[in-house]
């Protein structure tokens, strides 16, 4: 659970690594693009532009790279050469990466083209919701400061978290302990300590946090079809305050 500066410095390079990912797909025009062209896109760039492994292809026998959620889909969509992006929607990407045998794990939902203003205003607060659980990490924190943040400012902007999702360790295995919730009570869970490294992503809802699983046993949906927001970043618990492994040259 708690990483050594050498492996530190590797899971450094891999959340650099990945940030460069998503400054590949900030500058893309997504509208007529299949889901399965975006996954191509991704793997060819992770594998050939910057000599990595994406991380999620073969894990838990998910055949691709990467997970595209577009507008209701909650979580774990599956590219499709079938399923073409349009203007207005949003989507959410989320990309793991490993390099020297360290996994960084990010995502962010684009605003493709026009989308509409309530699209709009849940992915920027599904974004601030990200940032407030972050800016509670830091030595002597507590696993349930994290999830309360997240939790309030999503209730407090008329919107629902998910519960059944959630953050998680991070590592030589994408997924590790501890859980990290999106609702919680202050002062309450894991102690946080130097050198722990985990994901804080928020699935925001617009309408119930009610969610159910496609028959194809991956592709997580709203129940009611409202949309879904979700960010998500790796961090670092530094004897200051905290580290975020994956953050892109603007800032996010």
């Amino acid at each position: 659970m708690v990483k050594t500066a050498d492996e530190l410095a590797l899971m450094r390079l891999s959340g650099k690594l990945l940030a460069s990912v998503f400054e590949m797909l900030d500058r893309l025009d997504f509208v007529g693009m299949s889901t399965m062209q975006v996954n191509d896109l991704v793997d060819q760039f992770i594998t050939v532009d910057i000599g990595a492994r994406p991380a999620s292809k073969g894990q838990y026998g998910f055949k691709y790279v990467l997970n595209c959620s577009i507008n209701h889909v909650v979580c774990h969509g599956v590219p499709d050469s079938g399923t073409i992006i349009g203007d207005g929607d949003i989507i959410n990407l989320d990309i793991t990466l490993e390099k020297n045998g360290f996994i960084a794990d990010s995502s962010k939902t684009y605003l493709v083209g026009n989308a509409p203003p309530a699209a709009r205003r849940l992915v920027r607060v599904a974004q601030e919701a990200m940032w407030k659980g972050i800016k509670q990490v830091r030595p002597g924190a507590h696993l349930g400061d994290i999830g309360f943040a997240i939790e309030r400012h999503a209730k407090k902007n008329g919107y629902c978290v998910v519960r059944e999702y959630c953050g998680h360790g991070i590592g030589r295995k994408m997924h590790e302990d501890p859980h990290v919730l999106n609702f919680g009570r202050p002062g309450t869970g894991l102690k946080l300590k130097p050198g722990m490294v985990f994901t804080i992503e928020p699935m925001v809802n617009q309408g119930s946090g009610m969610v159910s699983t496609d028959p194809d046993g991956w592709t997580v949906v709203t129940q009611d079809r409202k949309l879904s927001a979700q960010f998500e970043h790796t961090v670092a618990v530094t004897a200051e305050g905290v580290e975020v492994l994956t953050l892109r040259g603007d800032g996010t």
